[in-house]
């Protein structure tokens, strides 16, 4: 169950970034990402109330469902958002891929959970194959502080990100179910999303294409309602620590689709990223412990 988990988590959110892409331009960031949440959130409520499973969640969840409604649904797109408007998307997929160690040092700090080694050395390896795949397109972009100031938000962005992560798994160990808490949580996003861009003056008219409805239909049900549910359960069954090693794998997922609609070229250098991702996975598993135990054992 956790590796179907796994596989739908990184093959859904390696995809919802040509959806993201698709509604980037006549439609603000906030109100789309408003669209997004709020349209999940409905779907998760009529899902709870088809399935005849408890909606309200306890008193004692609230302040979490709030937090994780501005970390994860609206803090956390606002500055990936912004961060791809100034910054190319490989230096912010480099920047996200830091989740995992991020989901560990947090967990230590603020939870108390303890470190695994596996878990933080997996994500180091990945994190050095996401640089060895993007290495040429950050080349151009060291002197640039634009471009610092767009990675520090979204290191910003991570963090979020990291929070909302830490926040699922307490309420999951709670008792309450991620539909439950994701459903509310999003509202809550949504509320503060249409509240901020009301007070801007945005519009809130979609942009109505088959382009950009099609992303909003492929975001709402495969990236938040199927993404999110099957990520955060993720979450609560294994930890965050490994759960957001989903991250480092989505980068990959979305150059394969590059690689045939876009005609993206893979270096030698590309490939020596590839495979070291490919053994932070096993490292963070412990699955070459789990293999050599097996071997010692026949």
């Amino acid at each position: 169950m956790n590796l179907l988990l796994y596989a739908l988590t990184v093959v859904i959110w390696g995809t919802t970034w040509i959806a993201i892409k698709w509604q980037l331009g006549v439609v603000p960031a906030p109100v789309s990402i408003a669209w997004r949440f709020g349209l999940a959130a409905l779907v998760m409520f009529a899902l709870l109330r088809i399935m005849r499973r408890p909606i309200w969640p306890p008193r004692a969840a609230w302040r979490y469902l709030v937090g994780q409604g501005l970390a994860l649904f609206c803090l956390n797109f606002l500055c990936f958002y912004y961060a791809e408007g100034i910054v190319p998307s490989g230096l912010v997929a480099v920047v996200f891929s830091t989740a995992p160690l991020l989901n560990s040092i947090n967990g230590r700090l603020f939870m108390g959970r303890p470190l695994q080694p596996s878990a933080v050395g997996g994500a180091v390896l990945g994190l050095i194959g996401i640089v060895c795949l993007f290495l040429q397109q950050m080349a151009g972009h060291i002197g640039d502080q634009t471009a610092w100031l767009g990675l520090a938000v979204a290191f910003l962005g991570t963090q979020c990100f990291s929070a909302g992560n830490l926040l699922s798994s307490r309420m999951q160990s709670m008792g309450l179910d991620p539909l439950v808490t994701n459903g509310w949580a999003m509202l809550i996003g949504t509320t503060v999303l249409v509240a901020g861009s009301a007070f801007a003056g945005l519009p809130f008219r979609p942009e109505l294409d088959a382009r950009y409805l099609g992303a909003l239909a492929y975001l709402v049900i495969a990236g938040s309602v199927i993404g999110f549910t099957a990520y955060l359960t993720l979450v609560g069954r294994i930890g965050p620590e490994r759960a957001a090693y989903c991250t480092v794998l989505f980068p990959i997922v979305a150059l394969a689709i590059s690689t045939v609609f876009e005609g993206y070229r893979w270096s030698l250098l590309a490939v020596v990223g590839l495979v070291l991702i490919l053994a932070g996975n096993l490292v963070a598993f412990d699955l070459t412990r789990r293999i050599f135990t097996r071997r010692a054992t026949a």
